[in-house]
């Protein structure tokens, strides 16, 4: 199936990074105008990285899509700024006329005990995976009603739902997450703007593989029913079934994509 997404304008954080790039790839084939947003500089990767990465992989994704005959602009925006999102949405209006969809895909993981938290991660986490997904929905909802409605896909998590044992901060955030997200639901339901959250479980990315100590892979992977790690393309298709038409029914729900693990 092609043309699921066909003209609809998509704004998604942390488009530069694992579960962020192959969403945007996989919304543009589906005819999806894609507004890639990402840091231009990035304090939290890794030290051996440049630290525009990010923000280069997200400009050579938007050159890849329109040399494929795409549509795609990149925008810079941290997630924590909230004139960053009044200008990237701003910026959506001008060059594509609307937005009809935002994807909250911007997150930060902190894997450490409760013991080992500090207050500057605790606010670092909240202010990138919560502050930043309220701040996202108050920029696009206005314009979503001056379009006639849209679809706002925010990312939680599992430990969002289930407790983990560790990352107590970021379990925190996704929880916060998940309420906000049935919390906006019911607030704009009458302006025709669905909200509507993902709850991946483990997926093999860079974000996971920078965070989580090797050693610790096995042991997580068999506590997943289906014995391995998630892979891009199984989110990105449950991003562009909340983003398109075929969800039209649902608001203010999870969508859990993550091997079984919340099973038990």
């Amino acid at each position: 199936m092609t043309g699921r997404l066909e003209n609809k304008v998509i704004l998604i954080t942390g488009a530069g990074g694992g579960l962020g790039s192959e969403q945007v790839r996989m919304m543009a084939k589906e005819g999806a105008k894609i507004v890639a947003a990402n840091l231009k500089q990035d304090p939290i990767i890794a030290d051996e990285q440049p630290a525009d990465a990010l923000w280069k992989k997200t400009v050579n994704l938007v050159e890849e899509i329109n040399q494929n005959g795409g549509e795609a602009i990149a925008v810079a925006l941290d997630v924590t700024q909230e004139q960053d999102w009044i200008d990237a949405v701003a910026e959506t209006e001008k060059h594509f006329g609307r937005l009809d969809v935002l994807v909250n895909n911007a997150g930060i993981y902190y894997h450490a005990g409760l013991l080992e938290h500090t207050i500057e991660k605790f606010y670092q986490i909240v202010n990138i995976n919560q502050l930043g997904v309220l701040l996202g929905m108050k920029a696009a909802v206005p314009a979503m009603k001056r379009a006639g409605g849209g679809s706002i896909v925010n990312f939680a998590s599992i430990y969002g739902i289930a407790g983990a044992g560790v990352s107590t901060a970021y379990q925190s955030t996704k929880g916060a997450v998940r309420l906000m997200t049935k919390s906006a639901a019911m607030e704009f339901v009458g302006d025709n703007i669905r909200v509507n959250a993902i709850c991946p479980g483990m997926f093999d990315t860079n974000l996971f593989e920078s965070s989580v100590p090797k050693e610790e892979w096995e042991p997580l992977i068999s506590m997943v029913p289906m014995k391995r790690f998630g892979k891009p393309h199984e989110i990105a298709y449950g991003t562009i079934f909340l983003a398109s038409d075929e969800s039209s029914f649902m608001t203010g729900t999870d969508l859990v994509i993550d091997g079984g693990y919340t099973c038990p």
